[in-house]
């Protein structure tokens, strides 16, 4: 059976992208799309009938094209790939292949290798930036084993869950009298003394429950004194490993009562920030919540930082904060925000107190996360939510968005307004000053809410 050219090319359209039927001299007598984003691009191609099919293409595939042609005769023609000019753009790249019919036409049909093209170049980026995160991690683990074989100080890596010693650094390894890289694959009970089993196993359990543990005394095995222990968490995957660091010579006795040492290790655990500054605010000392709430990895990163940096919407609250220890004692549950080094924020409450007996004025707070109680049983300290907040969903559908819209910015503005001024002990400039306004517009709004004593405030100011 022998087909007319135009139902040749839309037999094949259905198994093509685009369909070429060529006379017997090889000249275009129809084409045919079988793809609705390849036909914008040849919209014109229509007018190339009567030409050449093999100089429609691109000058680097007219060889190819006519092979395609010569390759149909003998009914072995291959697919090939050929860049098909377009009248209304770029040239496109097809995998053209060709068959020979009863009637001597020869039929073009061709894939679009955009798609393909496309998910190439995007396998290419893909590659490529795995090669360039592959080489910066390289180089970081090459830095990092420099500068761990380097430390003078001495350092174990040790798994958490079987206490064999996975790494030492040459400093590690002349502090427990072994050949560089010996203590590897020993068991970390092996290196200290069996008297100091409980308090490694302390250390240990402290380290697990908290991310780190501070110096402990130990006595190495076959050792006549004891060193200084600290440890930390290190997680890779999921794998976790103990980071030892031992500090060499004589370690300070220990003098805490029984009582304060147990304080201060349930300090070390307890689930609530705390935090112990100085006067002017820089931290000078920190538990392992406190630097998680904050987005610390150790208390390196905030020794001497203002607690002003975390504490407080914004710095000015320390200040007035301590301004109140000073002068009127202990703060009990202030509602305020700690701001994370990483840009995150949590609403937390404070207590805060002045710690007697330390020479310098120092201050201690207790930081407690309360967000997932916020917006829940909480209500404003006035005694309750003001009725335009409380009452919002029963609104909806019955007074126009606008109104509820400035109604609830009302009673946000007042909100704020009272929390500062009861901050910061009624100062209305310091409150100002805390709200970002100038004390004009303080005492517009103020009377404006009806917060009393704004006219005798102005007055006096």
């Amino acid at each position: 059976m022998s087909l007319d050219p135009q139902t040749t090319a839309h037999l094949v359209a259905a198994a093509a992208d685009i369909t070429f039927v060529l006379g017997a001299t090889g000249m275009i007598e129809d084409v045919a799309f079988g793809s609705s984003e390849l036909a914008p691009a040849f919209a014109g191609m229509r007018n190339w009938v009567g030409r050449d099919w093999a100089e429609t293409t691109t000058p680097d595939s007219q060889g190819k094209a006519r092979e395609i042609l010569a390759e149909a005769g003998t009914g072995a023609a291959r697919a090939r790939h050929v860049n098909q000019q377009a009248p209304n753009g770029p040239a496109v790249a097809l995998m053209c292949t060709a068959a020979r019919t009863a009637r001597g036409h020869t039929v073009i049909f061709g894939r679009d290798l955009r798609p393909l093209s496309s998910l190439q170049q995007q396998l290419m980026e893909a590659l490529q930036a795995v090669e360039r995160d592959y080489g910066r991690l390289r180089q970081m683990e090459t830095r990092y084993r420099v500068l761990f074989q380097m430390s003078a100080e001495p350092v174990l890596l040790a798994d958490t869950a079987t206490l064999r010693i996975t790494e030492s650094n040459l400093a590690a390894d002349r502090a427990i009298a072994l050949l560089p890289g010996s203590a590897a694959n020993r068991s970390l009970t092996d290196l200290f003394d069996p008297s100091a089993g409980p308090r490694l196993q302390a250390l240990l359990s402290q380290a697990r429950a908290a991310g780190r543990a501070e110096d402990v005394p130990l006595r190495m095995a076959g050792g006549v004194r004891d060193v200084l222990v600290s440890a930390s968490m290190l997680r890779y995957d999921d794998n976790s490993f103990f980071m030892l660091r031992l500090a060499t010579g004589q370690a300070p006795e220990m003098r805490l009562p029984g009582g304060e040492a147990r304080i201060s290790s349930f300090l070390s655990v307890a689930p609530d920030g705390v935090v112990v500054t100085s006067g002017d605010g820089s931290m000078l000392a920190a538990n392992p919540a406190f630097l998680a709430m904050a987005e610390l990895s150790s208390f390196g990163e905030a020794n001497g930082e203002n607690l002003g940096r975390f504490l407080g919407r914004q710095e000015v609250e320390l200040d007035v904060l301590i301004a109140n220890l000073r002068m009127r004692g202990p703060v009990r549950l202030l509602q305020t925000a700690l701001r994370g080094a990483l840009g995150s924020t949590s609403q937390v409450e404070v207590s805060a107190a002045e710690m007697a007996g330390q020479g310098q004025p120092a201050y201690g707070f207790a930081i407690r996360d309360v967000g997932p109680r916020i917006g829940g049983s909480n209500t404003a300290r006035g005694g309750g939510m003001p009725a335009p907040a409380a009452n919002l969903a029963e609104l909806v559908g019955r007074v126009p968005l606008r109104e509820l819209v400035r109604d609830a910015t009302d009673v946000i503005e007042k909100m704020a307004i009272e929390a500062a001024l009861e901050l910061s002990s009624d100062n209305r400039a310091l409150a100002a000053e805390m709200l970002g306004l100038s004390r004009q517009s303080l005492y517009v709004k103020l009377r404006r809410f009806n917060i009393g004593g704004a006219e005798h405030s102005e007055e006096e100011a």
